[in-house]
């Protein structure tokens, strides 16, 4: 049998350029969409998406023809959004009472109401306030924890504790500590994972050995000689769109928590940038099996001595990346991002691609 060299990445990518480039159906409801409903508060934009349709991201075209709605990410608890079409083709329009406002007593400040969030803070949040991504010398470069006046290598709420100093006006800090170092599939650095442990007050500054003096006010977690200060908080956007990747190609290099298997309501991290997506980009995750050798006994390429020399040949047959679940992308850093998985038929897992919807 001829037999010729390939590329087994170059294979999987074509295999799923294939797959990503088949034209899209035109846009259909559910079938147990209903004809109307009314948002309730509690509700989030991606849940109502989903009542209506299969690919929730989409829910801006239903809207492409209302001139009822400036932004189809604003929906308000009350609204009742009816069902109708136009041309064969279905389009939303919303049914919206008069704003009622809030009154304070001691002003006529009006009080907007509040329009749904687009995914649930509830979910999410902890992962916001307790978890980032920072780059190495960054992180380096923080000050850290070096111990106290009863030689204790722990310290909790109520605890005088002596650090490096942070050349800054704060007098508020982060106590944060390195949970992981997170590579992306070539084994480059995108970033180290560090983790909310404690918020600390400054007492007071030394003046030629550059330390300060904190007082632990708020611990998660017992604070530890060695762990880093930050000042600032973990920021989020207060709201975002949703945009359906498009030329986009990643993989899930990770999460907060190095489980085996995720699913549903996990946070993953993925190897795309802020330069690469924005909070609400969605995009679909994929797996692939592993490449199959066609002999007289097909075998697995990742199987013992499956792989001699280290050389795959023609007669390795590659497996199409199957489309698995969705994630939202909802916080963005350099070289890396979080996204909450929406929807997942199987455990996801590092490797998986993620590309467009």
């Amino acid at each position: 049998m001829k037999k010729r060299l390939i590329d087994a990445r170059r294979a999987a990518t074509f295999i799923l350029g294939v797959m990503l480039s088949v034209p899209a159906f035109a846009l259909q409801l559910k079938e147990s969409a209903p004809e109307t409903y009314t948002v309730k508060r509690g509700d989030t934009l991606w849940a109502i998406a989903n009542i209506f349709l299969n690919e929730p991201w989409l829910w801006p075209e239903l809207w492409r023809t209302n001139t009822q709605i400036d932004n189809p990410h604003l929906i308000y608890p009350g609204d009742v959004i009816i069902v109708g079409y136009v041309d064969g083709e279905p389009v939303l329009t919303v049914k919206r009472e008069k704003p009622s406002y809030t009154l304070s007593p001691s002003t006529d400040k009006r009080l907007k109401p509040k329009p749904v969030d687009m995914l649930s803070w509830t979910s999410i949040s902890p992962f916001i306030r307790q978890h980032m991504l920072l780059d190495e010398d960054s992180y380096m470069a923080l000050p850290k924890l070096l111990g106290n006046q009863d030689g204790n290598v722990r310290f909790a709420s109520d605890d005088f504790v002596l650090s490096q100093q942070q050349f800054s006006t704060d007098d508020q800090y982060r106590v944060v500590r390195k949970h992981a170092t997170i590579k992306n599939l070539d084994g480059e650095t995108l970033g180290i994972q560090v983790t909310h442990v404690s918020t600390a007050s400054l007492v007071e500054k030394g003046q030629a050995d550059d330390t300060m003096l904190l007082f632990i006010d708020d611990a998660n977690q017992e604070a530890k000689r060695g762990d880093k200060l930050m000042s600032g908080g973990f920021v989020h956007p207060d709201s975002f769109a949703l945009v359906p990747a498009t030329t986009q190609r990643g993989a899930v290099v990770g999460d907060l928590h190095e489980h085996d298997l995720l699913g549903k309501y996990d946070v993953v991290i993925l190897d795309l940038g802020k330069t690469n997506v924005t909070p609400g980009t969605v995009l679909g995750l994929y797996a692939q099996g592993p490449a199959i050798i066609d002999e007289d006994s097909p075998r697995y390429v990742d199987e013992p001595g499956a792989n001699n020399g280290g050389e795959w040949f023609i007669d390795t047959v590659s497996q199409p990346a199957l489309k698995v679940g969705e994630v939202v992308v909802f916080k963005t850093f350099d070289a890396a991002s979080y996204g909450l998985i929406t929807r997942a038929n199987k455990g996801i897992k590092r490797g998986f691609i993620v590309a467009k919807p």
